[in-house]
């Protein structure tokens, strides 16, 4: 018989924890029953827990904002298993959009794939910090629907683990209005394209919630890219001492020393990285070519073996792990991953390029000019794959190509140096 449910369960990103809280404090206070991943469970209970109570529970809220979508076109994505879940078991799903977060934007269409399209279909609730009152008011009447009763009875273990966090959530401060203004302001910085324009709003974040851990690492990516390395490494110091286990900004704190030509120190981060979050599949990745830069072969292939494992589908691990091969000699199974690289990536002049390297190197002359070919009709401007190409035609006896391609590789490097020369004179100023 169909009645009135008062069980709820919130999805969201950890970087969405405010509004998060901010719910489960509201509904609390009129007599629901959330449930809250507030504190992190226990991985070997994480599963059962979360999809009981998911099943367990009438209505089911998911918080979005375009850095809750992040990793959400990956299978694997929590965020996306509980949507899918909660999809399977026809709970009553109420999307609840962040300020002007835009589910229908086009740059979130590789975002929400399979069922998670569906999303879009749902009726939701906006909701704004300044107006989180009258947002809450409309979500109530949202759950003030007769629904067939929940016959998805909970073990005693999810059970206690939804008890457990609803009684550590309930212990938090209340959230106050500059919090969510602050998760606003990240929103926004997540999304904007201008550097200076997101400078600006991870500042203000930081400001309205100077404990804003997530900020400080997403300005520091911002400050990167404007080549303020300085800027970026005491950025990523604030969010480690306010987050310790902050798994993203070793990673990227690791990847700075490496551009500054520190890769031990790369090394040490990563590799903190890494026991943070032991499924880290770009941090594998990083520590991978950093093994490389300092020609420890093994320890490379190791560790971008397993960000393969973890992630089967990136043409770049593919590419990165090629390159250790053949420079430690194994040209077959460079062959094998370089080919790997360019099936799940067509357009990779990188990996044409490396593969025609590969088999010139083990005499098939033709094969390495068809890869060069293939590489510089995807990128014009690739330099070195034009001095490649040259190699390859001066040993096919084309004498006459190869100093075709070493004059326009010599007049591109001219014009990208001129170029670099502009650009270093404009950052000074």
């Amino acid at each position: 018989m169909a009645r009135v449910e008062k069980t709820v369960f919130i999805s969201y990103r950890r970087t969405n924890i405010s509004w998060a809280l901010a719910i489960f404090q509201h509904l609390s206070s009129r007599g629901f029953d959330v449930f809250i991943d507030f504190e992190g469970i226990r991985s070997g209970d994480f599963e059962a827990a979360i999809l009981e109570n998911i099943r367990s529970r009438a209505h089911f809220l998911v918080i979005l904002t375009p850095s809750a979508l992040d990793e959400c076109d990956e299978p694997g994505d929590w965020l996306r298993r509980e949507v899918e879940e909660a999809m399977r078991c026809q709970r009553n799903i109420v999307p609840l959009f962040v300020d002007a977060f835009d589910i229908g934007a086009p740059s979130l269409a590789a975002k929400l794939q399979g069922d998670l399209a569906n999303l879009k279909h749902y009726n939701g609730v906006r909701v704004f910090g300044e107006y989180f009152a009258a947002a809450m008011a409309k979500l109530e009447k949202f759950l003030d629907v007769a629904l067939d009763a929940v016959r998805h009875p909970t073990s005693v273990a999810a059970r206690r683990i939804a008890e457990l966090q609803r009684a550590i959530a309930a212990t938090a401060p209340r959230v106050e209005q500059t919090e969510l203004s602050a998760q606003e302001r990240f929103e926004r910085a997540y999304i904007a394209t201008d550097a200076s324009e997101k400078l600006r709003l991870y500042g203000e974040a930081i400001h309205l919630k100077p404990d804003y851990a997530e900020a400080y690492n997403n300005r520091s990516i911002a400050r990167f890219r404007i080549g303020d390395l300085d800027g970026a490494m005491e950025d990523l110091k604030f969010a480690i001492r306010l987050n310790p286990r902050y798994a993203a900004a070793y990673h990227n704190r690791g990847n700075i020393h490496l551009v500054k030509g520190n890769p031990q120190a790369a090394l040490h981060d990563l590799d903190q990285a890494i026991q943070c979050r032991s499924n880290y599949a770009e941090a594998y990745y990083d520590r991978g070519n950093t093994n490389l830069v300092l020609r420890d072969f093994k320890n490379a292939l190791r560790d971008l073996t397993e960000a393969i494992r973890l992630k089967p589908k990136e043409a770049e691990f593919y590419f990165s792990r090629g390159t250790v091969h053949y420079r430690a000699g194994d040209l077959e199974s460079a062959l094998q991953d370089l080919t790997e690289a360019i099936r799940l990536k067509p357009d990779f002049a990188l990996a044409y390029d490396k593969r025609g390297v590969v088999r010139g190197t083990k005499g098939d002359l033709n094969g390495a000019l068809q890869d060069a070919d293939e590489a510089i009709r995807i990128d014009p401007n690739f330099v070195e794959a034009l001095y490649n190409r040259s190699n390859t035609r001066r040993k096919l006896g084309d004498v006459e190509g190869a100093n075709r391609d070493d004059a326009d590789a010599a007049r591109l490097e001219s014009m990208q140096r001129q170029v670099t020369g502009r650009q270093q004179r404009m950052t000074r100023v």
